[in-house]
């Protein structure tokens, strides 16, 4: 939580020098600008730091005017969507509603498959989204983080199952297991 206080607080320190004149009319006092920055932090929360100065930026970058709070949100998300990555909870049903085996779906982008591997398909599958959603949260926002950072992320492929042809068994094999599948059954 320390580090979103801290990223909220130089969000606010680039909107001051960039919207000098509308920042200071916005926030006229340090008692306003506490109760917006502790709103926004609130809302803000679901997104790792990385995200919001990510957000921040593009807010600055495409607008004359000082963000509000629900166009910081945007601002967030589509920082998102430009690489590709749905929001959290979207990758979260996704993730819990993908058939198996895993790694052969289709999946919206590689960092769902991974947060939801690494939660554990299993642990996902079997417990209440109460329990569920914080753990594959937290391994979606560090997936997610990597591919802010530039990384690449890919799916393993599935594992191929080796077919080896199979021999039939000789007729005198067929009546001899059969005999042996009579007398386990009794018929």
């Amino acid at each position: 939580m320390e580090a979103h206080v801290d990223a909220l607080n130089q969000v606010f320190a680039l909107f001051r020098l960039n919207y000098h004149n509308q920042y200071y009319a916005a926030f006229p006092d340090a008692q306003q600008l506490n109760q917006i920055k502790k709103l926004w932090l609130e809302s803000l929360s679901d997104y790792s730091v990385d995200h919001i100065l990510k957000g921040a930026k593009h807010a600055i970058e495409h607008s004359e005017y000082l963000p509000t709070l629900n166009r910081m949100l945007e601002c967030c998300q589509q920082g998102l969507a430009d690489l590709g990555l749905p929001p959290a909870y979207a990758a979260y049903v996704e993730a819990c509603s993908a058939p198996s085996p895993k790694s052969a779906q289709a999946w919206s982008h590689a960092a769902v498959y991974l947060a939801g591997r690494d939660s554990d398909w299993f642990f996902l599958a079997n417990n209440t989204e109460r329990v569920s959603w914080p753990v594959f949260k937290g391994h979606y926002e560090l997936y997610c983080a990597r591919v802010l950072r530039g990384e690449s992320l890919t799916v393993p492929e599935p594992e191929a199952i080796e077919q080896k042809p199979s021999e039939p068994m000789a007729s005198e094999e067929q009546l001899a297991r059969l005999r042996e599948l009579r007398e386990q059954t009794d018929l």
